[in-house]
């Protein structure tokens, strides 16, 4: 069964909490949240969480191809705080 908008952002949501509480991550965990978010896209998501996406998926991007992704994750904690806002807000929307 596939997941449904709901849940894959969710399962980003849960990704960016860990990496804004533990300050650290993985290679994987960027391409697995680029990869939902690609499929997100692909289904015409609502404009009111589109923007956010497309955040994420440039920071995934970065990350991934950083030396130092635990930085990386460090310089972006602002972004990651508004990033999970912005997806709990629409998730209890929807």
């Amino acid at each position: 069964m596939p997941l449904n908008e709901h849940h894959q952002l969710t399962i980003i949501q849960d990704i960016l909490t860990n990496h804004q509480l533990d300050c650290c991550g993985t290679t994987a965990e960027c391409q697995q949240v680029e990869r939902l978010i690609q499929s997100l896209l692909e289904k015409q998501v609502d404009e009111n969480i589109k923007n956010t996406l497309l955040d994420v998926y440039n920071y995934c991007q970065h990350g991934q191809y950083t030396k130092d992704l635990n930085e990386h994750i460090h310089q972006n904690q602002e972004n990651l705080s508004l990033w999970i806002d912005n997806i709990n807000k629409y998730n209890n929307l929807t």
